[in-house]
This record gives C-alpha cells, sequence and structure tokens, in this order.
C-alpha cells in the first residue's frame, strides 16, 4: 500500500492486517522488493498494480517492471487478475470504504522471466499489462 496510508494510525492497523507494507511510490523501493520477495518466500502472494497506482479505468497505461523483476527473482508465475467497481469503493477526499459490488476477473498464469535482463522484464510486463487490459475489456 502507498506509504502515506501508514501515517493514519488506523489505516495503518487495518492495512497490516492484510499483510500490506508500506510503498514509496516514484523510485524502486528497494524494502518494498525485499518484503514482497520474503512474502514469496514464505509462501505468500503478492498483488501489485503494474502502474505503481489504481486508476479509475481501471486499465493499464504506463506498467512498471517491478512485478516482473520481482518474479524473476522468486521464479514465481504472474497471474493477470482485474477488478470491476474497485475505484467506487473508496471516493477520492474519502477515508471511509464503501460497499460496493465487485467482478473480479482473472486469466492465465504468465511464467516468470528467466532473469532480470532489462529486454525481458519489459517483455513480460507488456504481456501482463496486455493481458490485464483484455480481460478488463470483457466488461462485467
Amino acid at each position: 500500500a502507498k506509504q502515506e496510508l501508514f501515517r493514519v494510525p488506523v489505516l495503518k492497523q487495518a492495512i497490516e492486517l492484510y499483510g500490506a507494507y508500506p510503498v514509496k511510490r516514484g523510485s524502486a523501493d528497494r524494502s518494498a522488493l525485499r518484503s514482497a520477495l520474503n512474502c514469496l518466500d514464505n509462501g505468500w502472494a503478492v498483488g501489485l498494480y503494474l502502474d505503481g497506482t489504481r486508476r479509475r479505468d481501471a486499465r493499464i497505461h504506463n506498467p512498471k517492471l517491478g512485478a516482473a523483476w520481482i518474479a524473476a527473482q522468486a521464479q514465481a508465475p504472474l497471474l493477470p487478475v482485474t477488478l470491476w467497481g474497485s475505484q467506487a469503493i473508496v471516493k477520492k477526499g474519502s477515508l471511509m470504504p464503501r460497499s460496493v459490488p465487485l467482478t473480479v476477473r482473472i486469466g492465465k498464469l504468465i511464467a516468470p522471466p528467466s532473469s532480470s535482463n532489462r529486454e525481458e522484464l519489459q517483455a513480460v510486463t507488456q504481456q501482463c499489462a496486455a493481458a490485464i487490459n483484455a480481460l478488463h475489456d470483457l466488461g462485467r
């Protein structure tokens, strides 16, 4: 979860209950990368937004290489997932979540990159982004 959310004590406790950890957005956050790898090493799944943030249209526009890098390091597959309706859970400017209908679409596993070579990371990232966008285009 974005680091800013951990500054609100009640939110921090709630977020930590779900096993989330703070992420500094806008740069490669080594601590967050280590946390993700540690979770995978301990048998947990790790969920990431390829763009580094949620978007109102839920599509991937500018994917970052972090998910592919983590997958390469852990040799863990990537699972494309899209959520319809999640943008309405917390309205802009509000801290309280709302109950809203959600549609979850899950794609097919994508093999991890065999190395952390930049071209390979970019190819797998684009493959994952295309799969997520295709799932999203299916609609509710």
